[in-house]
């Protein structure tokens, strides 16, 4: 329609550059997951603490939540060490908090916990919205998928495309599960072992 118009106006140049922004972050997220997959991030790869990643995040979405009027809980033990990538691990958690944030309808509650169980670092976003039938959670790790629920909401349903593709090359696994009401999504990776204590 913009090609068509002789004189466009303010609201159409408007609606043009919302378009260009939108094609603009779906590319750099595909692009961000096809590196992700590739394993180009690896070689940077180090030991990482979970905790302040979790509590940075968590601060920043507490806003959003406060936003929406949202309870928001946040519970974590103390380091919680994995080998990986804190900028991947961040934009995981990231993911997952925005679409908690905006799947969930006012009033409701998002958890967020962080805990070490064994030799594994379990993370676990949880919501009370609509959350996910138990027939699509395999459907919505792949890219562009997008359920009728969401339909209404901004985004190309690439956000737990690539959160699946940081658990993967942090050799970890992603569970999407039933919070009755909502969703609950578990990260789990594998936690190096903690520093032994002298006696």
């Amino acid at each position: 329609t913009l090609a068509a118009a002789a004189e466009p106006s303010h609201e159409d140049l408007a609606e043009c550059v919302d378009q260009l922004d939108h094609v603009l972050a779906t590319f750099n997220a595909l692009l961000r997951i096809a590196r992700v997959e590739s394993g180009a991030y690896r070689s940077a790869f180090k030991p990482v603490d979970l905790a302040p990643i979790v509590h940075d995040v968590c601060e920043l979405y507490q806003v959003a939540a406060d936003e929406r009027q949202l309870e928001f809980e946040s519970a974590q033990t103390d380091a919680v060490e994995v080998f990986g990538d804190r900028e991947l691990l961040a934009q995981a958690l990231t993911n997952l908090l925005d679409n908690a944030v905006k799947y969930t309808p006012t009033g409701g509650k998002i958890t967020v916990r962080l805990e070490r169980s064994g030799d594994i670092a379990r993370l676990t976003v949880a919501d009370s919205g609509p959350g996910i039938p138990e027939r699509d959670r395999n459907r919505v790790l792949q890219r562009f998928t997008r359920l009728d629920q969401s339909r209404s909401q901004p985004g190309a349903g690439l956000g737990l495309a690539l959160v699946n593709a940081v658990t993967m090359q942090h050799h970890g696994r992603l569970v999407l599960g039933d919070n009755s009401p909502g969703l609950v999504v578990t990260l789990e990776l594998p936690a190096l072992s903690p520093p032994r204590s002298i006696s």
